[in-house]
């Protein structure tokens, strides 16, 4: 059974179809990619598949299971979702602690002391974390308690929405390592965004390539590592990924 499928997914908004007619699915404990220029339309699959953009055609189903609009409550202690910018996605005004203990009280989980304790182990933070506010930490701490947050309600899907872009390079890989650990540590499915092929190439199984909404192609990454690709686009992304080179080589 796979652990997340999109049949023919469609997403617009007015005149301007965002995600079209897109198809995949990911299989449990994978690491399934979606890279693609900004605007491609790989940041709107995560936000329709967790019902933050309305879909206007297509299904998605969860454990085979099509998802009901609006989400059902459960449907968020399974798939939880970290958002490009970590600053953003916390509220300024409150502190670690209670960021992380408010999806518990929703959820009326009652081990909030043990599971907060541990998501903030998990992510290299520690309890002297707690009671600081978002504008205390580094942008790769807030992070780290956005992905903590995440694991809170145990979930078994995370979707990763360019989690790393907002960062310093040298913070990067750090994160990159982190969830990559707690995917093997939680044996978590993951869904990645990136326009990044080489942060695809090294977190993720398999990809798919997006363009204005579609599908490009889809193949794994060790094929994109051999640069093995069947798409002109695909090639185009490669090059520009390894960034800009003068003339003379250098």
């Amino acid at each position: 059974m796979t652990a997340l499928s999109l049949h023919n997914l469609i997403v617009h908004f007015d005149d301007f179809v965002a995600v079209d007619d897109v198809s995949f699915s990911v299989q449990p404990g994978e690491s399934f990619g979606l890279v693609g220029e900004s605007g491609s339309g790989k940041s709107t699959v995560l936000r329709a598949v967790v019902g933050l953009a309305p879909t206007s055609g297509g299904e998605i189903r969860l454990g085979g299971k099509a998802l009901a609009t609006p989400r059902e409550k459960a449907f968020y202690r399974h798939v939880q979702m970290v958002f490009q910018d970590p600053y953003g996605s916390l509220h300024p005004r409150q502190t670690i602690d209670r960021i992380l203990a408010e999806p518990l009280a929703i959820h009326g989980i009652g081990d909030a002391e043990r599971r907060i304790t541990r998501a903030l182990d998990e992510v290299g933070l520690g309890s002297g974390f707690r009671f600081r506010y978002p504008h205390q930490l580094s942008g790769g701490q807030r992070q780290r308690v956005a992905i903590a947050r995440a694991l809170l309600l145990e979930p078994a899907l995370l979707l990763l929405d360019e989690p790393t872009s907002a960062l310093d390079a040298s913070v990067q890989a750090e994160v990159l390592n982190l969830l990559e650990q707690l995917r093997r540590e939680r044996q978590l499915t993951y869904v990645l965004v990136s326009h990044d092929l080489a942060v695809v190439t090294h977190m993720c199984d398999r990809l798919m390539v997006m363009q204005k909404g579609r599908c490009v192609e889809e193949l794994g990454a060790a094929d994109l590592a051999a640069r093995r690709l069947s798409a002109d686009y695909t090639r185009e992304l490669m090059i520009a990924s390894e960034g800009f080179r003068r003339p003379d080589g250098r």
